[in-house]
């Protein structure tokens, strides 16, 4: 998995302004892309951030890059809670919602619609989209919105302007590890 693939998907993840991406890479030889993930992490852990793959598709891997500090954050809004509750995951462990999501993944062709909130998008979002699927988002972007357009326009275009930095610093400079925003207290 290269580098510049990392930036291209997770940017705003590593630079520490939104809780997870998922995305997906060819389906490397198994031993190729575990060692291509472990590799990953000895940079991504220290700074507070976890890449993991989590569903084995045809020809590709699905793979999560999240910072599990932000994510703990992120489940404990009562909205987030109450979803995850009703599709009964254990609430009480964020690490716990995790491993019940990938066997979630696992076990379906689609995904779940609770994805999102792994993903740090909002709460309203998240339920409004399970409410009421594809209908009604008064707009569409990263995500599809039925709270607050203005915020969530914000943030598309946060995203997006992290993402032209990031390749732009990365082919100046070469560093992925410049590119790591430390979030973790203490460090």
């Amino acid at each position: 998995m290269s580098y510049e693939l990392v930036i291209e998907q997770c940017s705003p993840t590593l630079a520490g302004i939104k809780t997870g991406s998922l995305f997906s890479v060819p389906n490397e030889e198994g031993k190729a892309l575990r060692e291509s993930i472990k590799a990953l992490n000895v940079l991504l852990v220290p700074r507070g951030l976890r890449l993991i793959p989590v569903k084995q598709l045809k020809n590709r891997v699905l793979i999560y890059l999240y910072r599990p500090e932000r994510l703990k954050y992120d489940l404990k809004n009562s909205l987030a809670e109450d979803i995850l509750l009703q599709k009964k995951y254990p609430t009480d462990n964020a690490d716990r919602c995790v491993a019940e999501l990938i066997k979630r993944l696992k076990s379906g062709d689609g995904f779940p619609h609770e994805v999102g909130l792994f993903l740090g998008y909002p709460a309203e979002d998240v339920n409004g989209f399970i409410k009421y699927g594809a209908k009604g988002a008064k707009y569409v972007g990263t995500w599809r919105v039925y709270g607050d357009c203005e915020a969530a326009k914000k943030k598309f275009a946060l995203y997006d302007k992290c993402t032209g930095l990031y390749k732009k610093a990365y082919s100046r400079h070469n560093s992925f590890n410049k590119l790591i925003v430390n979030t973790e207290r203490g460090n």
